[in-house]
């Protein structure tokens, strides 16, 4: 079963194969979360894999329908059990603007790598786009910035046409798949199955909430278990085990999150830009920051807040 999108990537239902974004760097917590992305590939062998140009592919051994694929999106974070193909940097294909180097774990990754053999001006320069970066080689990394970007858009719903009655859903990383909505949910017989979903509006159940999710076509997430209440803040929000209150100040309401408690050491290439207009070494010491803080942090743009 094929699905074409109007780019000419084709995406591959049900698989083994599963294609990350070219422009991530996976790190160890964010593995099985990097390895449910687009898919590319299926009734692959790991060999077929191995030979494949591009680095950020894994493989697993299990074929699953779409709507086990969805479940491991909503509710595992991943697929299980994902084996990464590409043990070194023969044959990858990192795009412009980037090369593949091996990290500390001695795993091969694409970093940003701008030819700056040209760049003779020091100071700030002045953007095609109006904005006035700091040097040129913040305006560089913008450019390949931009590039992902695009090359992300040719992942959303807005490129994809899928078959038959099945829909288009993007999740938090913006990777779409075509899925059977359930549009017939059991009666709930409990209110312990209430959850309060990302948007403020209360489920009936995770049936419920993830039926709206694939008729709106996009990721909602559960803020909380049970009703939404009208909380004046964290204070009122009871978390499940494990879980931490992050408040959410633009919209004014909180959010049961997982904290880490420890990141992995974190490269140049990993630093991102949150929503509180910090520079953090990476998405994982973000969340760690967040949790620290009890603020709900998400990211602005990869990269440091000062290249934009």
């Amino acid at each position: 079963m094929k699905i074409k999108i109007k780019n000419k990537h084709t995406v591959t239902n049900p698989v083994h194969g599963l294609l990350f974004n070219h422009h991530q760097s996976v790190t160890a917590q964010q593995f099985r979360i990097a390895c449910f992305s687009l898919i590319v590939y299926s009734d692959c062998t790991l060999l077929r894999l191995k030979n494949d140009i591009y680095i950020y592919i894994s493989w697993t051994e299990e074929d699953v329908p779409n709507s086990t694929l969805f479940r491991w999106m909503i509710f595992s974070g991943g697929a299980p059990n994902c084996i990464p193909c590409k043990e070194t940097c023969d044959n990858v294909d990192c795009g412009p603007g980037k090369k593949c180097k091996m990290n500390r774990r001695s795993k091969p990754r694409c970093v940003c790598a701008p030819d700056c053999s040209n760049i003779t001006w020091k100071g700030p320069v002045c953007g095609s786009d109006g904005k006035t970066y700091r040097d040129e080689y913040c305006l560089t990394l913008r450019e390949i910035s931009a590039v992902s970007s695009l090359l992300i858009l040719a992942e959303t719903c807005r490129d994809v046409m899928c078959p038959g009655s099945s829909t288009c859903v993007v999740d938090q990383t913006n990777n779409a798949y075509c899925v059977m909505c359930n549009r017939i949910c059991p009666e709930v017989t409990s209110p312990d199955q209430y959850l309060c979903g990302n948007d403020g509006i209360v489920y009936a159940s995770a049936c419920h909430l993830r039926r709206a999710t694939c008729l709106l076509g996009r990721s909602i997430g559960v803020a909380y278990e049970g009703k939404c209440i009208k909380a004046k803040s964290c204070n009122d929000i009871q978390c499940s085990v494990g879980k931490k209150c992050l408040w959410d100040s633009k919209m004014g309401r909180g959010r049961c999150a997982v904290c880490m408690e420890t990141c992995p050491e974190s490269r140049s290439e990993e630093a991102v830009c949150a929503s509180d207009n910090t520079t953090y070494p990476s998405e994982c010491a973000m969340k760690q920051a967040a949790c620290s803080l009890g603020v709900l942090l998400e990211v602005k743009h990869s990269g440091s807040c000062n290249c934009k």
